[in-house]
């Protein structure tokens, strides 16, 4: 299980973020603990509120725990997980918030603990923390037999394609893979050595090389969509500049646009826009399938909620009903009996809400596992679209490469007429 954390203040921004339905197709709120309210909003900002009586910013502990792909893991493991980083962080008894995200048939929970020690009056101390979640990750990949990510194993094995979010929602944004988009900067950089190859690299692929306002390299692609080459090759400034220069050698990012508009043609802009259209199409009737079974996942949930609270309460009126009254109560309780029906009735509640917590599992599993099926569509779409574009980039490539050749030819052409007219001839 993957554990993410850090300290943060944002206490609105982060209820926002944990009670997103439009991002999410399930969002459940499965704890809320040491609060005075019983809303997501509420409790954050009762930490938000608290935290003012000291000088602390950061007033609240995130941790966002991810199981393996195609796993799906019994709330016990997350409970187990989050018990584990409070023990491990100074955080037990601290309030928190715990919930639960379903998109694309995956699980995972969000975790928010208080930083503030009432009593204290004063943030708690997270020394390392990030390391301790490294180490909790990897003892639950192991004891619940899970194959470990290379990164654990060995540093130096560590995806080199993972991406912050802000790549991420660019991404997102202009409608591209970020994992291709990250795996083709970085093979472009390492198979050139030089400025020019690595300009020609990009255009392969229907980039081209710029100078930024503030982010000094970037490529600017067909769409106009700038990318921070320091961001997508994981690389310092001062490395890239050791082979591509001074950026104020490069074309500005206007300049390129304007470059890139030059040899755009409209056949080529067609086709762009039928992929995109196409795209779209394909993606519809699947979309309809996503909302159709998120509708009515949603309504079996609510069913079982209620069919487990109408039990409930009949179950506790037979328990009330079990336990004698009056005098007999008293004679009862004399002798002992009262006591052990208290204890049966103490053992049975504890039994019926296990019985409704594994209900409740197993109807998000067979979901869960209904909603992955549906999610291999999505992705053979996707990866379709995907080498679409990679094609269609090269395409882009190529026909930058003939417009270049063409404005050489015409210029080389002009230069020998005028070598003409200045010789007389």
């Amino acid at each position: 299980m993957i554990l993410e954390g850090n300290q943060r203040g944002g206490a609105r921004r982060m209820a926002r973020h944990l009670m997103n339905t439009q991002e999410n197709e399930h969002v459940e709120v499965h704890e809320i603990s040491g609060f005075m309210s019983d809303t997501v909003m509420g409790a954050l900002d009762e930490i938000h509120a608290i935290s003012r009586g000291t000088k602390c910013r950061q007033f609240m502990f995130s941790v966002s725990l991810n199981p393996p792909q195609g796993v799906i893991s019994p709330t016990g493991y997350f409970e187990g997980a989050i018990a584990q980083i409070e023990e491990h962080n100074g955080l037990s008894g601290q309030p928190r918030v715990i919930v639960f995200h379903e998109k694309e048939g995956r699980r995972h929970a969000h975790c928010v603990w208080s930083r503030i020690d009432a009593n204290e009056m004063k943030a708690i101390n997270l020394p390392h923390y990030k390391r301790k979640l490294n180490d909790i990750s990897k003892r639950l990949y192991l004891k619940h037999g899970w194959t470990l990510p290379q990164g654990f194993i060995d540093k130096q094995y560590r995806n080199p394609l993972n991406f912050t979010r802000e790549q991420w929602q660019q991404a997102k944004r202009t409608k591209e893979d970020a994992r291709i988009l990250k795996q083709l900067f970085k093979q472009k950089w390492d198979k050139t050595d030089s400025k020019q190859s690595f300009q020609n690299a990009l255009k392969e692929s229907g980039f081209w090389l710029a100078r930024g306002d503030r982010r000094g390299y970037v490529a600017v692609d067909y769409k106009g969509e700038v990318y921070s080459l320091s961001r997508w090759i994981d690389l310092k400034p001062k490395v890239l500049k050791q082979r591509l220069g001074q950026p104020e050698q490069l074309p500005s990012v206007q300049e390129a646009k304007s470059d890139i508009s030059q040899y755009m043609s409209d056949v080529l802009k067609h086709h762009i826009d039928t992929v995109c259209e196409q795209r779209k199409q394909d993606y519809e009737p699947i979309k309809r399938a996503i909302k159709i079974i998120k509708m009515k996942h949603q309504s079996q949930r609510v069913n079982l909620q209620q069919e487990q609270k109408d039990r409930g309460q009949l179950e506790q009126k037979q328990q009330i009903a079990r336990l004698p009254r009056g005098l007999t109560s008293i004679w009862h309780r004399m002798t002992g009996k009262y006591q052990k029906i208290q204890q049966q009735n103490k053992q049975e509640s504890q039994h019926w809400k296990v019985r409704d917590r594994d209900e409740r599992q197993t109807l998000i599993t067979r979901q869960l596992q209904e909603r992955m099926r549906l999610q291999e569509r999505v992705l053979h779409v996707r990866n379709q679209h995907n080498h679409v574009m990679l094609e269609l980039r090269k395409d882009i490539g190529r026909y930058n490469e003939m417009g270049e050749q063409a404005l050489e030819k015409s210029q080389d052409v002009q230069h020998q007429h005028a070598n003409d007219i200045r010789h007389g001839m």
